[in-house]
Parts: structure tokens; C-alpha cells; sequence
């Protein structure tokens, strides 16, 4: 039933529409555009639309891709005419195109993530304890579930890693990384946990991440 990808951005005010809620706003906006997209049949049918590896709260990003399929033929550059002008602000389709590749073939995910500090000095410590923590063989943090007694899990976050840079500018630091995506997939924010458990002292102020592109096993963009 699903033939067909969006390539979108989420972004500005939009990082903070919950999963299920940007879900209702999609089947919102196909029906306002006047898209005719496939849906269950029953007494209650809903749209055969999906979004690929969703984006935790509050994060950004330029590389979303949602799946649904179409009723009738029409074409990619008329679909995303037609929903740019019914999505929200902050939401907006970069690319439609027929279904390509399996989503288990989404291999890895590329992220910038920036970590704000109150000084100059402040960041470049941080810096240097990062490139310290990531560097080790092996780095475990604790991640919240609530499928463990405990109510949490270890995950060691090393593995899970493809690549990483950081940069500091003033006091600002940014992490560029590219993380597995699933099977396990690592969030970008276990390291940044990662940093407050071993180094409390270099939290940093703020912290924000952004998804960047999507990548295949040969880090190459799946799309």
C-alpha cells in the first residue's frame, strides 16, 4: 500500500509537535490539499502513512522521510506544492518520490549537535573531556526504560558510533556525528548523558540536536 516517500524538514517551533501529533497533521494536510491517499477500508479507515525512525522532541531536522501511498497518479512536484501550502509553519516537503529501498536498509544517521556554555573556557574543557570520553573503547550510559525493573539499562554507546568531529566556536561546542540509525540506533543525546555522568561539572546550559541526513551502509543518502 505504501509507493510513495516525502523528503521533509522539521523545524523553528515545529521540533516541539510531538510523533503522533505531526502524524495527524500529515493526514491533515494531504486531506486539505486535496491528495487522495490510500487508507484502511472498515468502518474506520485511516491513512496508510508512516514516518521513518521518528525525531525525539525537540529536535530538528532536514532529512525526515514519511511513507504513504496514492490513490491516483500524480506528480512528486505537485505533491509538494500542494502540501507546502496546507502544513504548518516549520514543516515543509523538500522531495516526493516513489518508494525506493527497504527502511531496514536506513543504516546511520548524521547529527550536529550543539552544546552552549556560560564561557569560552568552559567549552574548550568540554571539549577536551568529550574527545576524551569518546575515545575510549568503551563508554556506558544509563538510558531510562520502562521495560527493566530498575527502570533503566545500560547501553555502551562506542560501538553505535560511526564517526564523530567536534568544533568550538566561543562558547559554543558542536558535535558532528554519524550514529547507527536502528538495530540498535544510539540518540545523539546518550553522549551529551554521557558527558553530565562522567563530567557533571561540564553540563552545558543548553543543548540542541539536528538531524542532518540519513545514510545507507555504504554512507551513502537512503532516500
Amino acid at each position: 500500500m505504501v509507493d510513495h516517500r516525502l523528503l521533509f524538514e522539521k523545524a523553528g517551533r515545529a521540533r516541539f509537535i510531538s510523533h503522533l501529533d505531526l502524524m495527524r497533521t500529515f493526514q491533515r494536510a494531504f486531506f486539505r490539499a486535496g491528495i487522495p491517499i490510500k487508507h484502511t477500508e472498515g468502518f474506520h479507515p485511516h491513512a496508510f502513512i508512516s514516518i521513518a525512525l521518528p525525531l525525539s522532541l525537540g529536535y530538528s531536522s532536514q532529512c525526515e522521510i514519511l511513507e504513504f501511498g496514492l490513490q491516483a497518479p500524480l506528480a512528486g512536484e505537485e505533491v509538494v506544492r500542494r502540501l507546502n501550502g496546507a502544513l504548518p509553519e516549520g514543516v515543509r516537503v523538500l522531495d516526493c518520490y516513489e518508494g525506493g529501498r527497504p527502511i531496514k536498509q536506513l543504516a546511520f544517521l548524521d547529527y550536529r549537535v550543539d552544546l552552549d556554555y556560560p564561557e569560552q573556557s568552559a567549552a574548550e574543557q568540554a571539549r577536551q573531556a568529550l574527545e576524551e570520553l569518546l575515545g575510549r573503547e568503551s563508554l556506558v550510559v544509563r538510558k531510562k526504560t520502562k521495560k527493566a525493573k530498575c527502570g533503566y539499562t545500560e547501553v555502551d554507546v562506542i560501538p553505535r558510533i560511526r564517526s564523530w568531529s567536534l568544533e568550538r566556536e566561543g562558547a559554543r561546542l558542536t558535535l558532528n556525528t554519524v550514529l547507527a540509525a536502528q538495530n540498535p540506533g544510539l540518540n545523539p543525546e546518550l553522549i551529551v548523558e554521557a558527558l553530565r555522568a562522567e563530567r557533571p561539572e561540564l553540563a552545558p546550559e543548553l543543548s540542541w540536536c539536528h538531524r542532518r541526513e540519513a545514510l545507507d551502509e555504504a554512507g551513502q543518502p537512503f532516500r
